[in-house]
């Protein structure tokens, strides 16, 4: 706990003391709000924090920093948000890799190892990985969904990637497909499975029997063994921040 205090220490933006631990919290002014409202997103591992359009962010956040019971309840059911930079880890196909920062390296982002190797300025480390981490979960589950569609015969509308806080992918009705990027630090099998899922939607837009053996048809593993993961540790993977 003391770790994870430290590295939100270090984090930019509004944060909430509960306990020995600071929370991010996400400021919302919103001009039909008349009064202050707390919210826990477990998702992503933040508080968020409505208050009228010209109230007092300092107010809110002193307001919302004496809820100490109900902050205490709601965090104790999520994991500690994880802040990228310098020195930190983040997991790459469900392995932790270090991000090692050099102001002389170049600003570009190079996988060697368990090792991402970067430089340029250091408060915008935690920004550069997370594009880096797009760019690669967008190349990869691409290449993965027009492989398997292909394999299968199904047609392939456009590929996407967001960052959605309840599903992990989607597919619509013309064939587009949609992926949380997140899942590019999932393990390789647990990726590949969701990418199977949602190419079986090309076929099946339900969730009936002949969808779920094509799915069990179209990937290369154990699609129980990958749910079964997303549902332990998948919400985990919403806890890194990237600045």
């Amino acid at each position: 706990m003391s770790n994870a205090s430290s590295e939100l220490k270090a984090a930019e933006g509004p944060h909430i003391r509960v306990g020995e631990t600071l929370w991010p919290v996400r400021l919302v002014h919103h001009a039909q709000s008349r009064r202050y409202r707390l919210v826990f997103d477990a998702a992503r591992a933040e508080l968020r924090l409505t208050l009228p359009r010209r109230g007092s962010a300092a107010k809110a956040l002193r307001w919302a920093s004496e809820q100490q019971d109900w902050l205490a309840e709601q965090v104790g059911k999520a994991v500690v948000p994880v802040e990228i930079g310098p020195g930190s880890t983040v997991p790459l196909f469900g392995i932790d890799r270090l991000i090692a920062w050099n102001p002389g390296l170049p600003r570009a982002v190079r996988l060697d190892g368990d090792t991402l190797y970067l430089g340029g300025p250091a408060d915008g480390v935690g920004r550069r990985v997370e594009r880096w981490l797009k760019a690669q979960a967008l190349d990869l589950m691409a290449a993965e969904s027009r492989d398997i569609a292909g394999r299968a015969g199904l047609a392939l509308g456009r590929i996407g990637i967001g960052d959605p806080r309840s599903r992990w992918g989607s597919c619509t009705a013309t064939g587009d497909l949609r992926y949380s990027w997140r899942l590019v630090m999932a393990p390789d099998h647990v990726r590949r499975a969701t990418v199977a899922h949602e190419v079986a939607h090309l076929r099946h837009m339900d969730h009936g029997r002949a969808f779920h053996a094509l799915v069990n048809e179209l990937h290369d593993g154990d699609v129980a063994a990958a749910r079964t993961w997303l549902r332990r540790e998948g919400r985990g993977l919403h806890r890194y921040r990237f600045g």
